[in-house]
Formats: C-alpha cells, structure tokens, sequence
C-alpha cells in the first residue's frame, strides 16, 4: 500500500491543462485542480517537477484549464500519453486571450495567468488568476480508484 493507493480514493474530477509557449502547445491530463479564491478568481494545478513538460508550462506565463465532460475519457487517456504533438493531433483547438489551447466542448475552461508558482515536494503548484472562463451544460468525468467514471446525485 502505497500514499498514491491512499489518495486514489479521494474521487476527483479530470481535466487537459494546456499552455502555448515558443510556437508550441502543450498538455496534460490533470486532476489536481481546484479553487483558490473567487475574488479574485483563482484556481491551482500540480505538475510534477521532472515532468517532460514542466518546464514549458512553468515560463509560458499561464495556462488553459479544460474541464473534460463525462464522455471524454478518451480526450483524457489521449492528454496521458504520446508526444506533444500527437496528443494536439486532429483536434479543433480554440484560442483563449494568450492563445493556450482550448479544447472544444468541454463543459468548462479557465483560461489564467499565473500569478505564482509555488514548490511543494516533488511538484510545483501553479496558481492563476482566471483571465476569461466559460461553461455549458453536462456532467463532469470523474476519476477514482485509477477508473474513470461520472457522479450521481442522491434523490433527496
């Protein structure tokens, strides 16, 4: 048993992050997101340090989060693995105001500028102040147990 079986077990939801620096896009499938503050709105994500791509979405100054919708698992497992450019590869990507890429019909984005980066063990944290964001109907995709799958609510 491991801390990474232990936190496995926290249900959460899952997300593409993507950044554009240097003529190039990135992402990753991320879900170490969430809310830092709604005024002014921010939000954090995690990426590893010796990540292929930390150091492209460290300096290119802001990112786009992508919620995924629940039936994008297969955007997610896309977004896990390959080279940057397969993971791009056929997609429609929209531009948000720094040109990260936003991926479409998600059900909803942030695009950010960071505002601080933050060590924490073997990850960074990415704070960002939340430039533009949108969203449409649908429920989220979720992730637990190393499965991906979508919440129900409880009839009250």
């Amino acid at each position: 048993m491991s801390i990474k079986d232990a936190m496995s077990c926290f249900t959460t939801g899952v997300t593409v992050v993507t950044a554009h620096t240097q003529g190039q896009d990135w992402g990753m499938t991320c879900n170490s997101f969430n809310t830092v503050s709604l005024d002014p709105a921010m939000v954090l994500w995690s990426v590893r340090k010796t990540s292929h791509s930390h150091a492209a979405f460290v300096n290119a100054g802001g990112y786009m989060v992508n919620v995924l919708g629940a039936q994008q698992k297969d955007l997610a497992l896309k977004f896990a693995q390959g080279t940057q450019p397969e993971r791009f590869e056929g997609l429609h990507l929209l531009r948000g105001v720094n040109q990260h890429a936003r991926l479409e019909d998600v059900i909803a984005w942030f695009d950010c500028r960071i505002a601080h980066v933050v060590s924490a063990g073997d990850h960074d944290i990415l704070i960002g102040e939340v430039l533009d964001f949108g969203v449409q109907a649908g429920h989220g995709l979720a992730y637990a147990q190393r499965s991906f799958g979508v919440l129900a609510a409880f009839d009250e």
